[in-house]
């Protein structure tokens, strides 16, 4: 398993946090076959004690896309395997994942997230300027969490208003940066300037705690939900992904070509971008009333 892990690392790039994740789901299936089966090595597993797994975990009640989840780690497991000549057969080949209801990502009203970018008092102090420029990024560029963490000084073109971030993959894109945005960039950057001094500022991370160590996931998920908790009640909607999906929704209701929002959130195809059709149906009807000669 530890081979397959460092082919996820070093041949397939996949993030930290996807590493992470692979490792929990092959662990829990390895402690699986050693209880139910006394079987030690998941290589020798067949495709009846795979499906046995993955039936107890819908007997568990687990939501289908976390079970689909882990039959993805696993296909990419004995794909593996089959490679590297360790197997002769695929058992996955035999596996079929259950069916996951639509779910529409949540967003944060337009309204209420201007309210606290733009009105909020954020504390005068480094911590102050960096949580809201947390924020801002997120929310006025879409990026992924693990795309805001890894951007560098060298990153940012101010004058171009641009910063270039590293997604899936290891693909990188350009994004572009609005002037409000570029406003809280530089007082950000001056305020970073003086904690810690000009030559700071010049290369590393971006994004910093106040021990000038890079920024984690685990303190922007506490520092946004700790900001949108002041204008909404709903834990489903304190999170940094729910301000991608602000951001890509809002631009959808004031007629964005989805080929652009695609583009901007660096998704690998136009299926996974059209999910946001479907929050903005009402607007979709308020112009076809508009506009259709018949409405």
């Amino acid at each position: 398993m530890e081979l397959f892990f460092d082919f996820l690392r070093f041949e397939r790039r996949y993030s930290p946090h996807t590493v992470l994740s692979y490792q929990t789901d092959m662990r829990q299936f390895s402690a699986y076959l050693k209880a139910t089966y006394e079987l030690e090595d998941p290589a020798q597993a067949d495709h009846t004690l795979i499906r046995s797994w993955v039936v107890t975990l819908m007997q568990q009640q687990m939501d289908p896309r976390t079970v689909n989840r882990k039959i993805a780690c696993l296909r990419s497991y004995y794909k593996f395997l089959l490679r590297t000549g360790v197997v002769s057969k695929n058992p996955m080949l035999r596996i079929k994942s259950p069916k996951v209801a639509k779910k529409l990502p949540d967003f944060v009203p337009e309204d209420s997230l201007n309210g606290l970018l733009n009105s909020f008092a954020f504390p005068p102090t480094f911590v102050g300027s960096r949580d809201q420029l947390v924020l801002e990024l997120l929310y006025g560029t879409g990026i992924r969490l693990s795309e805001l963490i890894g951007i560098k000084h060298e990153d940012l073109s101010l004058s171009g208003k641009t910063v270039r971030v590293t997604g899936k993959g290891n693909k990188q894109r350009i994004v572009p940066l609005n002037p409000s945005l570029i406003i809280v960039l530089e007082r950000y950057i001056a305020q970073k300037q003086v904690e810690f001094g000009a030559a700071d500022n010049a290369r590393g991370p971006l994004l910093v705690t106040e021990k000038l160590e890079p920024l984690y996931e685990k303190l922007v998920y506490r520092t946004v939900k700790h900001y949108l908790s002041q204008i909404t009640t709903a834990s489903s909607q304190q999170h940094p992904h729910v301000l991608r999906h602000s951001f890509a929704t809002h631009l959808l209701s004031k007629g964005a070509d989805l080929n652009a929002i695609k583009e901007l959130l660096g998704h690998a195809n136009l299926a996974a971008t059209q999910v946001y059709t479907h929050l903005s149906i009402d607007k979709l009807k308020s112009v076809f009333e508009k506009a259709h000669p018949k409405a």
